[in-house]
């Protein structure tokens, strides 16, 4: 049996007793020991990350695919029910795996299990496999001893949020292939065709219509300073990324995509169906709601909705209740408000997010088809307008020609 003798830093984030965040550095074996010495603190840890040196630092990380963990969850789930030791099903489904890095992460967490850890902090070490929500209900599930139900109801979480994500891939592959397209039709004409037409048009010393001069102007820049074209967009990828790394940065991106036309309504549809789904999750599997509005916040995936839920969470614990909050920071729709507050007045606020996560789950499939039906046409007119320039630019220049020709 392997052991780990090293300790380690983990820095975390996590609630006190009083709902407060705070965070600091805990020094483990391990990313579950840290977790677990957090618990055993009086905390409820929401992130726990090893601090690593610059050297040893990855500059990408790789992540097990979502459909991997939901047939994990499933699988899991029905040797729980059948009365299966954890330990013993975790050896059974880590021999039938093929993914490779998930293999190693079900062999650690296995050595994690017998090394003292709880289930919950074994996978909370994994983070590129098992996001906060996950580890959150499964903590709060170990406590309530239903886990063989939690797990079938994170399998069906993830089920329809892969189906989301799949819908709106799947929505954007025939415009981005036309825009592709687009942009290889303008490259084709600006570096091998145009050159062309600019030699014989000035063999032909021939007075040249306005529609042509400007195309060969176009193409002429284009072929003089392609690198400064290419440096510039360079530095556009780099800005957009480094400003999506930055928590500051990130937050103006998002603000500025919530607000556009068409586009902003999809995200907007997509932010909430996940937010309503995880806490709908956490509340379901007993995990209290100021911890699950943290971990909801975590996961929203957009920064705007991050920072409103964490201060409606504060707020909440003001003592304001949650509708109210909610309703102050007019990030949610009518209909999303309705819901929250007749689950808040009813105590039915799990099965009201979960009517809710089903409502945007259809508002995001029609927003996705508004999307692609106004997007493709817009790509396509686009497209044709660049032909049909450069088409009447040439006719217009070879009629010239021959009409000067004919004068002549």
């Amino acid at each position: 049996m392997k052991t780990k003798t090293n300790t380690s830093r983990f820095r975390f984030s996590a609630l006190n007793a009083s709902g407060a965040m705070v965070s600091g550095v805990e020094v483990a074996n391990t990313s579950g020991a840290a977790h677990l010495a957090l618990v055993e603190r009086g905390f409820q840890p929401l992130e726990v990350t090893e601090k690593k040196s610059i050297l040893s630092l990855e500059i990408t990380k790789k992540k097990v695919p979502r459909k991997e963990i939901m047939h994990f969850s499933r699988q899991l789930g029905v040797f729980m029910k059948a009365g299966i030791p954890i330990m013993e099903a975790l050896e059974v489904i880590e021999q039938e795996t093929t993914e490779k890095l998930f293999k190693r992460i079900l062999h650690e967490m296995i050595e994690d299990l017998r090394a003292g850890d709880n289930f919950a902090a074994a996978a909370a070490s994994h983070p590129e496999a098992f996001p906060n929500f996950y580890v959150g209900i499964l903590a709060s599930a170990e406590l309530t001893g239903n886990l063989d139900v939690v797990l079938d109801q994170l399998a069906d979480y993830i089920e329809r949020d892969v189906e989301a994500r799949s819908t709106l891939t799947s929505a954007m592959i025939y415009p981005a292939v036309v825009a592709c397209m687009a942009v290889v039709v303008v490259i084709v004409l600006a570096t091998f065709v145009m050159p062309r037409f600019v030699v014989f048009f000035k063999s032909l010393h021939a007075k040249l219509p306005l529609p042509t001069r400007m195309l060969l102007s176009v193409t002429a820049f284009v072929s003089n300073w392609w690198f400064a074209i290419i440096g510039l967009l360079v530095v556009v990828v780099v800005v957009f990324v480094l400003m999506r790394r930055s928590p500051v940065g990130r937050t103006h991106l998002d603000t500025v995509i919530l607000k556009l036309p068409v586009l902003g309504l999809l995200v907007q549809a997509a932010v909430l169906e996940r937010i309503c789904r995880v806490l709908s999750s956490m509340l379901t599997a007993g995990v209290d709601l100021p911890h699950a509005m943290s971990v909801t916040a975590d996961s929203a995936n957009n920064s705007v909705y991050r920072i409103g839920i964490n201060r409606i969470r504060e707020e909440m614990l003001e003592g304001q209740g949650l509708a109210v909050p909610l309703a102050r920071t007019e990030l949610f729709p009518a209909a999303a408000q309705q819901m929250f507050r007749v689950g808040e007045e009813t105590g039915t606020l799990d099965t009201q997010l979960e009517t809710a996560a089903v409502y945007y789950h259809r508002e995001l499939e029609v927003r996705v088809k508004h999307f692609t039906s106004l997007f493709e046409p817009a790509v396509i007119i686009v497209m044709g307008v660049i032909v049909g320039f450069v088409a009447v630019a040439l006719i217009s220049a070879m009629y010239g020609i021959y009409n000067q020709v004919k004068v002549g």
